[in-house]
C-alpha cells in the first residue's frame, strides 16, 4: 500500500466538483489521450496512499502502449481532492462508499456514460478492491477489471505492514514525502491507517459480493507482497471464475513499479483478448 516517494510530482491536474453524503467535494482528476475520443477508455483507481502524482508515468505508458484513453483521480482525503473532514472517521465500509457513490459521481460529473460506453477499470491495492466492488454493483457499467494487488479480505500479514507504516509515519521523513504528492498528507495517511488498524475492519471480506461480477477479470499479485498474499488472487478466481491471474516472481505489493514490463505485456494480451478483436461499438 505504501510505494516510493522518491520520484518528480506529475504536471497539476484538473478538479471537478460532485456531491458526496450530502456535501460537494473537490476531486482532482486528469485525462490521458483525450485527443483519441473514440478509443477505450480506462479508469485508474490509486492505492490506500495513492494520488494522481504519484502513478507518475504509468498510466501514460499503458495508455499508450494499449491505444486507449485514459481517466487518473485522487479519492476525496487525497491529493488535491478535498481532505478528510476534521472529525471524520472512516467506517469498515469506506471502499464500498467510494465503489457505489463517488466512482459513479465522478464519471458521471466528466460526462462519461457508462451505460453506452462501459468503460475498463484499473485499481491497485484498495483501488483494485474499489473496482471490484463497482463491478458487482454495477456490472452492465463496467465493460472489463483489472486488480493489481487487490484485498478481496483482511490478513494478518496487511495488519502487521500496515502497523508498521504507522511507525514510519510517525518516526521518518514518510509525512513529508507524502506531501509531495498531499494537499494534506494527515488526511491521506491516518485515514487509510485508522481504519486498517481498527479491530473492528478484522472482519471485513468482499468474498461474496464479488460472485456478481460478470465482465473480463485480470488479477495480479506480486509474490513478495508485504501487504498481501496470493490467496486474494486466488480467492477471487473461486468466486468469479472467468478470472485471469498473473502471479509475479521478484515483485512487491506494486507490479506496475516492480515489473512494469511483464504488467504492460500481460494487459495488451487482456486486451487483444477480450476486447481489441471485436469492433469499437463500446470502449472496451
Amino acid at each position: 500500500m505504501m510505494q516510493s516517494l522518491d520520484q518528480h510530482v506529475s504536471q497539476r491536474a484538473l478538479t471537478v466538483e460532485i456531491d458526496w453524503a450530502g456535501r460537494a467535494v473537490r476531486v482532482e482528476y486528469q485525462w490521458l489521450g483525450n485527443e483519441n475520443a473514440e478509443m477505450p477508455l480506462l479508469v485508474f483507481l490509486h492505492e490506500g496512499l495513492g494520488s494522481v502524482s504519484m502513478w507518475r508515468d504509468f498510466p501514460q505508458t499503458l495508455c499508450r502502449a494499449l491505444g486507449c484513453r485514459g481517466l487518473v483521480y485522487s479519492r476525496p482525503g487525497y491529493g488535491q481532492s478535498t481532505p478528510r473532514a476534521t472529525g471524520e472517521v472512516w467506517a469498515p465500509d469506506f471502499m464500498h462508499r467510494q465503489a457505489n457513490d463517488v466512482l459513479p459521481a465522478l464519471l458521471l460529473a466528466l460526462g462519461v456514460d457508462t451505460a453506452a460506453n462501459p468503460p475498463c477499470l484499473l485499481g491497485h491495492s484498495d483501488g483494485g478492491s474499489i473496482a471490484l466492488l463497482y463491478a458487482a454493483r454495477f456490472p452492465d457499467r463496467v465493460a472489463g477489471a483489472i486488480v493489481l494487488a487487490p484485498h478481496i479480505l483482511v490478513e494478518d500479514l496487511s495488519v502487521s505492514s500496515i502497523a508498521k507504516a504507522r511507525t514510519a509515519y510517525l518516526e521518518t521523513d514518510l509525512r513529508q514525502r507524502l506531501a509531495r504528492h498531499h494537499a494534506d498528507p494527515d488526511s491521506a495517511f491516518w485515514s487509510w491507517n485508522n481504519i486498517w488498524l481498527n479491530p473492528a475492519f478484522r472482519a471485513w471480506s468482499i468474498e461474496a459480493e464479488i460472485a456478481a461480477i460478470t465482465c473480463p477479470l485480470l488479477a495480479v499479485q506480486g509474490l513478495d507482497d508485504a501487504y498481501g498474499t496470493l490467496e486474494q488472487i486466488r480467492g477471487i478466481a473461486t468466486g468469479v471464475p472467468q478470472t485471469e491471474l498473473l502471479e509475479l516472481a521478484e515483485c512487491g505489493h506494486s507490479p506496475h513499479r516492480d515489473q512494469p514490463a511483464q504488467l504492460i505485456s500481460r494487459v495488451e494480451k487482456f486486451f487483444k483478448d477480450h476486447f481489441f478483436s471485436h469492433t469499437f461499438q463500446s470502449p472496451c
